[in-house]
């Protein structure tokens, strides 16, 4: 399937918030990611259900995916980033039409539970997505300046700092899809990120997906993000060394890919060669 690349965000653009995971849990945060584009010259528009709340989660399953469609038909909306994480994507996969996604290609970012969107439209519609920032990260009190100038540089200028063929992300939210097709068919560099995961399901997870077979055929690389808050550092060093030594790839630490304040826009299934994805 040939890889679509979306568009460039240009200034005075409508930028959409999708609620499609989490339920709503700093509406001030919200008000002030509005109020923070809004001064950068651009438009915004919330999905109707960004303050539903079913259980955990942003709306039904119903709710969700109806705001995923209509963002992506809205003509007017060139770029979505996601309010949140949390949970509720696994249960909207089987229900997406790829085909509406693909026939509207635009700027989609997000981290975290959205991993699992940003794999399934890469497989599934061939759209290349974005890993990075969300709401909170424009919105907090303090937003952090490479946070902000990371997510401008690549979805604006078309740049970033890393050359490579980048697919990977949130470790636990990539495994929850195994059991689906969703390893691309192509060589990648496996980018990698997780938060309060202990060593041991760390190796568990990564071992569920070196025992699929195009997993172990694509990758050419590891790239390491931020693990916060595990258990045991020398072991989650060892865990890894074993796994290059394993496959045989290199293990490249310090990859800006986090849940923690600072992290890149990490275009997602795009070949980018001199750093420069124009």
């Amino acid at each position: 399937m040939e890889i679509i690349k979306p568009e460039l965000l240009k200034n005075g653009d409508t930028i959409g918030i999708l609620a499609v995971s989490g339920d709503l849990r700093n509406e001030e945060n919200l008000k002030r990611a509005v109020k923070f584009f809004e001064n950068r010259g651009f438009k915004v528009k919330l999905s109707e259900n960004y303050n539903f709340k079913t259980r955990y989660m942003a709306g039904s399953d119903e709710d969700r995916i109806h705001a995923l469609h209509k963002m992506f038909s809205d003509k007017e909306v060139k770029a979505i980033i996601a309010m949140r994480g949390g949970y509720g994507t696994l249960r909207i996969i089987d229900k997406i039409d790829y085909d509406l996604i693909r026939s509207n290609p635009k700027i989609f970012c997000g981290y975290s539970d959205i991993t699992i969107l940003n794999a399934m439209f890469l497989k599934r519609a061939g759209l290349m997505t974005f890993s990075g920032a969300m709401v909170n990260d424009f919105g907090c009190e303090n937003p952090c300046e490479y946070t902000v100038n990371k997510f401008f540089e690549t979805v604006q200028d078309g740049k970033f700092d890393y050359d490579g063929t980048f697919w990977g992300g949130n470790l636990a939210s990539l495994v929850s899809l195994c059991g689906q097709e969703f390893i691309p068919d192509f060589e990648f560099d496996f980018f990698v990120e997780d938060l309060g995961e202990p060593v041991y399901k760390i190796d568990k997870m990564m071992t569920q997906l070196i025992n699929i077979p195009k997993f172990r055929k694509n990758i050419k690389s590891i790239y390491l993000g931020e693990f916060l808050d595990i258990d045991n550092q020398e072991w989650f060093e060892e865990v890894f060394k074993e796994i290059g030594d394993r496959l045989n790839v290199p293990v490249i630490k310090d990859f800006p890919a986090s849940h923690a304040e600072k992290k890149a826009t990490i275009p997602y299934g795009l070949k980018i060669k001199s750093k420069n994805f124009l």
